[in-house]
């Protein structure tokens, strides 16, 4: 290298010779490491001073060009090297990255980089970063290759860990329903806030799977959060997580929440009107700044995500009754959707049972069920106060008792066409008390098996308060309310 020190010449001029030899040392051995940094560089490389004159040169490029890398030291890099630009870059200071230079005939890409002390260059550091142009191209193929994968590998992770629903499941014919489908795609678009608004049963959360499928997060994750079955002192944990000893029974290692779970993508908080009011300025936080703590935690963890909210309670009524925050609603509710229920789109039930059909045959290879007018004169002229859920619930309890593809009248429930039953022989007379507990009795059986005792559906197609229900099924000795009874 050119600029080796003499290590003679320091020691005859200073009395301190022993601090020098080490300095000399110490730079010796730097420059050791610098050489044998540069010569195993797998690629080409060179350093020239500010005049362009070679200071370093490493073997790997000196083998390419069939020259001696020391011999080289000194030279102007002009006659070392073949169209070379270095020495300009020296006087431009400016950098030439990934550019092409003919070296022995070849198209070669190389790297032209200024060193700077103080705002001047001082070196510039040249390499060669591959051994020919053709192998960008086969690189650039590689990619291409790999760039397909990618969005096979894509489209599979969509239909894995996005949604089940999209704007294509949401059957119906109705002008309304043909509106609803519209502010779905409108609200996919967008990255505001959506607060969807229903009676139970309306299919709330299809309308917000479609709108997280037809949007550009639909690769990210879908997270849901029903609001009524967390109880409130876990609120907070399941929302932000918590970290490791925030609280006596939390795990050893912490716990993520929904927001961190998020990831880009969609949460979807159900039942909104059951955030208890403590949580509602938190969760208002989290909307408008995108970031949270954990709980137990000290950091601040940004969050990339898209709010939509769903209830079928009345927001503003409980902003009125001081139950509900109205700066957390005016957040929620940047684009509100409301569901028109069932019974107001009667031209709705027909297209919308023949689909659920549809899905319930498809668990049947070769099955295919149909009802019959008189079956559907029924479903047309019923009130529907469980929407799109009562109805699945019926014709799946119809699809397990037919003995035919066709159902008829005899197929559904009791409640459902008004039969009744046979009255009791003659011959053994009762008391009106005990045929109405026979009749309760009955219903309430009938019930159970078609929400699949399921108490909170059961109750609410009875009419009856769930407490009163399970009293009902106390005096009949029927199920009783299990421990945590979450239906």
């Amino acid at each position: 290298m050119p600029f080796t020190l003499r290590p003679s010449a320091l020691k005859k001029t200073t009395p301190l010779r022993g601090s020098v030899d080490r300095q000399i040392e110490h730079l010796e051995k730097r420059l050791e490491l610098a050489e044998l940094t540069l010569n195993h560089i797998y690629n080409g490389a060179l350093v020239t001073d500010e005049n362009g004159i070679v200071i370093m040169f490493n073997e790997p490029y000196g083998r390419f060009l069939g020259v001696d890398p020391a011999e080289q030291i000194g030279k102007h890099v002009t006659e070392v090297v073949e169209n070379t630009r270095m020495h300009i870059v020296a006087k431009t200071g400016q950098a030439e990255i990934n550019q092409t230079q003919s070296i022995k005939g070849e198209d070669m890409v190389v790297q032209r980089i200024p060193i700077k002390k103080n705002g001047r260059v001082i070196a510039v550091f040249g390499q060669v970063m591959f051994k020919n142009v053709r192998d960008v191209g086969s690189l650039a193929k590689r990619l291409s290759l790999l760039e397909s994968k990618v969005r096979v590998y894509e489209e599979e992770l969509t239909a894995l860990r996005s949604t089940k629903y999209t704007v294509e499941s949401i059957h119906g014919r109705s002008e309304t329903i043909r509106g609803l489908k519209k502010q779905t795609l409108k609200a996919a678009r967008t990255n505001l806030p959506v607060l969807i608004t229903g009676e139970s049963g309306t299919g709330k959360e299809l309308f917000a799977q479609a709108i997280h499928h037809a949007s550009k997060r639909r690769t990210k994750p879908f997270i849901r959060l029903n609001c009524s079955a967390i109880p409130k002192d876990l609120f907070e944990s399941e929302l932000f997580g918590y970290e490791r000893g925030a609280f006596s029974g939390a795990r050893t290692e912490g716990k993520p929440g929904k927001f961190d779970l998020v990831e880009g993508g969609t949460i979807f908080l159900d039942e909104i009107g059951d955030l208890p009011l403590e949580m509602q300025p938190k969760l208002l936080r989290v909307i408008e700044e995108r970031e949270f703590e954990r709980i137990g935690g000290t950091r601040i963890i940004k969050a990339d995500f898209r709010l939509i909210s769903a209830t079928n309670q009345n927001l503003q009524e409980m902003i009125s009754a001081r139950m509900y925050r109205k700066d957390l609603f005016y957040r929620l509710s940047v684009i509100p959707i409301a569901i028109t229920p069932l019974r107001e789109r009667r031209e709705d039930i027909l297209s919308l049972a023949e689909a659920m059909l549809n899905d319930i045959s498809d668990l049947t290879p070769g099955l295919r069920l149909r009802m019959t007018r008189e079956a559907e004169s029924i479903l047309l002229g019923h009130h529907w106060p469980g929407n799109g859920r009562e109805l699945r619930n019926i014709l799946e309890q119809a699809a397990a008792t037919t003995e035919s593809e066709l159902i008829d009248i005899d197929d559904l429930p009791i409640y459902l066409t008004g039969r009744t039953m046979a009255p009791a022989p003659a011959s053994s007379p009762r008391l009106l008390r005990d045929i109405l507990d026979q009749a309760e009795r009955d219903a309430l059986r009938q019930t159970l098996a078609q929400t699949r005792n399921n108490k909170a559906k059961a109750a609410q197609l009875l009419g009856l308060h769930r407490t009163l229900l399970y009293k009902k099924l106390k005096k009949h000795g029927l199920h009783g309310p299990p421990k945590n009874d979450l239906s």
